[in-house]
């Protein structure tokens, strides 16, 4: 087998074995100038035609049935300028009108000068025994249309376009996207997925746009309110978004501003006033720039809350003292005081929050909510962000749940919600769990589908970790003082016992003192349901988190599965104890394939999967029911066909290379790929590597996904980090403000 590290081939290329329409991955085999015989090459090869020049960097790979393969990074073409290479070319079926047989008449007529009388002499083709003036006429034009199509891939290359981003742009663009780039880069980066404003930016100066162009200014704006979005802020002061687009754009502050204000005035950004503190004036780059789908969801949200207190509540007449009671009778305890208080405000408050840590009781009021409610027979839906939070709602409560874009209804079609304000949910009362989950757009579309006569709860936990999208919902309806709130602080979950659960609110108390700690995995106590297990040093934390997950789990609770029920929550991605390597090495642990034999796989963009592996989707695919954060596994892999088939939750679904971006593997996740969802067992590596994300409110979540047994392995200087750093960053919205306005002289809920 040839070096695995990066090389270059040239050559021409042969025959298409296999090619995805789609994404342009092709299985092909190629005659390499250096060697005799044929290779078989893979990876994306867009506009490219059998008989091309192709010169390849890559990396050789072993497939476990097919032998060595070069794995396309990049790729340069050019048209073939042989005899051999043009009769391949052309008999390829590139041109319609041109098969193998007239393929070789042509070229047995023209030679080496095949391309130019294509291209500049067509009429001469009726020379060519068989061709007549319309068939010539028709070669002529798919000519030219593949000659365009050719060249527009090669201009894209040029200016550092991968083939991949070349695809979207012919798919969207078609014909046209040279003279879109070329005009207008900036909007590429607005409409197509993958091409961001720094690629675009590249694009355009490499064209010989002005650094201070008015469509680059403007561009970078968006660009910096998009990238502060993706930190969870829905707003920035002008000031901080003045200072930040002039030192990424290169550019002064006065041409800044001078977009700003452009861009305002053509309602493409919205400024809030924000008052001065001490009253009076408001300080000069005080106000807050919003993109406007921020601040419409935000005004959704708000206008929401006000339209919920103002109507009257459309549940039957509900004793509430007496329903109370006969709650704590059905559940055989008494509730503490702020339960029933969450009680008696979710029935009497059209809106209500419930919060609270783990052993608080919040499952148990929802439990006896819901009991209440169908023995009123009241149309109640329950609802969470994620599927996994949505299953463990249905079960505590013994009632029907789904997600949140299941109850709406998403429609894939129109890139919305079926169920909004026009179409409200046909319900009396609503339950969310898990709201700290919920950003703002998520959150404004669910308000609007509630009916103005129905109840809403919402129920979290706001010491986890916020909202992965823009905003901090909870927080801010709590922080507005017109909606009744309760926090449940009494820890009720095995009369306090519970290791995970004093352990979490300690954290969230700043208590840095370590818990139970053991040196060596074996030394850990079987019984309890937290453990500290010391490491020295990274490669010792993944040692342990192995021995962990292989060893010691299946010998002390057999009746966990190390794959179904274990799960390893790690801070980061990158490192030796980050997600990445840890996945890598849980694979060959856990699902190794036959001693002596390679295991049929498939290869995405983040690694190789194959039978047996556990994956995590990445993002949203409303086609296939799936969720940014779903977890799977897979029972099938074609490594030929590059496909495979994954169980989730017992529905099927089949992946294709195409799909293969949206996949993981998921032996161990990031912690806020984690939220929403719990596991039986968590092991947590904690190493003061990870500084940069260690926050009490990242180890809180952390601890608070374990059911049964929790283990965190690392240093113990990492875990007193994280539990003395409490300054997660401050989100930066506009929501109480809105919330404020609209309640302005009215009395606080």
């Amino acid at each position: 087998m040839p070096s695995p590290s990066s090389s270059t081939l040239k050559g021409v290329l042969e025959r298409i074995i296999f090619l995805n329409e789609e994404n342009h991955y092709t299985i092909a085999e190629f005659r390499a100038d250096e060697s005799d015989g044929k290779v078989t090459i893979v990876g994306a090869l867009p506009g490219v035609q059998c008989g091309e020049t192709l010169e390849l960097t890559g990396e050789w790979t072993r497939h476990a049935q097919h032998g060595d393969q070069f794995r396309i990074v990049t790729f340069t073409s050019s048209l073939p300028s042989s005899v051999y290479g043009i009769r391949k070319y052309l008999g390829s079926g590139l041109v319609p009108g041109i098969g193998k047989v007239y393929a070789n008449k042509i070229v047995d007529a023209f030679g080496t000068d095949t391309f130019r009388v294509l291209s500049e002499e067509s009429g001469r083709l009726r020379t060519v025994p068989g061709i007549g003036k319309v068939r010539a006429a028709a070669i002529k034009r798919a000519w030219d249309d593949q000659r365009a199509f050719r060249e527009l891939y090669i201009f894209l290359q040029t200016y550092g376009v991968s083939p991949g981003q070349c695809v979207k742009l012919i798919n969207q663009y078609g014909a046209d996207a040279r003279r879109v780039l070329t005009t207008e880069p900036y909007k590429v980066a607005r409409e197509i997925d993958g091409i961001g404003f720094k690629t675009a930016d590249r694009i355009a100066i490499n064209l010989g746009f002005a650094n201070d162009a008015a469509p680059r200014l403007d561009a970078g704006l968006l660009f910096a309110l998009e990238t502060l979005q993706e930190e969870g802020h829905t707003a920035i002061r002008e000031a901080d978004l003045r200072d930040y687009a002039a030192g990424l754009l290169e550019t002064t502050v006065d041409r800044v501003e001078r977009r700003i204000e452009a861009l305002i005035g053509a309602r493409d950004l919205v400024r809030q006033a924000m008052p001065s503190p001490h009253g009076g004036v408001p300080l000069p780059g005080s106000a807050l720039i919003q993109l406007p789908v921020n601040d419409r969801a935000e005004q959704r949200i708000a206008g929401v809350v006000v339209r919920l207190q103002k109507v009257g509540s459309g549940l039957p007449p509900i004793k509430i003292d007496a329903a109370v009671e006969w709650a704590e009778k059905k559940a055989g305890f008494a509730f503490a005081e702020h339960q029933r208080t969450a009680l008696k405000h979710a029935l009497g408050h059209k809106l209500s929050i419930l919060t609270g840590g783990p052993g608080t009781g919040k499952t148990s009021i929802i439990r006896a909510l819901v009991d209440i409610l169908k023995a009123k027979k009241v149309r109640l839906h329950l609802a969470a962000p994620t599927g996994r939070a949505a299953q463990r709602l249905a079960e505590t409560t013994g009632g029907f749940a789904s997600t949140i874009h299941r109850l709406l209804k998403f429609d894939p079609a129109k890139g919305g919600f079926q169920a909004n304000e026009h179409q409200p949910l046909a319900t009396d009362f609503l339950v969310v769990d898990e709201a700290s989950m919920l950003d703002t757009r998520l959150a404004a579309a669910l308000l609007s589908a509630v009916p103005s006569r129905a109840h809403l709860l919402l129920v979290g936990d706001t010491d986890q970790l916020p909202s992965v999208g823009a905003g901090n919902v909870l927080k801010d309806l709590i922080a507005t003082d017109r909606v009744p709130v309760t926090r449940l602080d009494v820890i009720f979950r095995q009369k306090g016992q519970s290791g995970i659960v004093t352990t979490a609110h300690a954290i969230n108390a700043g208590d840095p003192s370590l818990p139970p700690a053991v040196r060596e995995v074996a030394d850990a106590q079987a019984w309890s349901d937290l453990t500290f297990v010391v490491a020295e040093s990274a490669e010792d934390c993944v040692r342990k988190t192995l021995e962990l997950c292989t060893a010691y789990v299946p010998q002390h609770y057999a009746w966990f599965h190390p794959v179904n029920d274990v799960q390893i929550l790690a801070p980061m991605h990158k490192g030796a104890a980050g997600v990445g390597n840890l996945n890598a090495q849980l694979q060959a642990a856990l699902n190794p394939g036959s001693p002596g034999q390679r295991q049929a796989a498939v290869r995405g963009p983040a690694g190789e999967f194959r039978a047996g592996d556990k994956v995590i989707q990445l993002r949203n695919n409303y086609d296939k029911n799936l969720f940014n954060g779903d977890i799977g596994r897979i029972v099938a892999v074609d490594a030929e066909a590059g496909t495979l088939q994954a169980d989730f939750d017992g529905t099927p679904q089949t992946f294709d290379r195409g799909d293969l971006g949206d996949l993981a593997l998921a032996y161990a996740i990031s912690i806020h790929k984690s939220q929403g969802s719990e596991y039986p067992v968590v092991i947590v590596p904690l190493l003061k590597a990870h500084f940069m994300m260690l926050q009490r409110n990242l180890l809180y979540t952390a601890i608070t996904r374990g059911k049964k047994k929790v283990f965190i392995v690392g240093e113990p200087a990492a875990y007193a980090m994280a539990v003395r750093n409490s300054e997660a960053k401050t989100r930066i919205t506009h929501l109480r403000e809105k919330v404020a306005a609209l309640h302005t002289g009215a009395a606080p809920a």
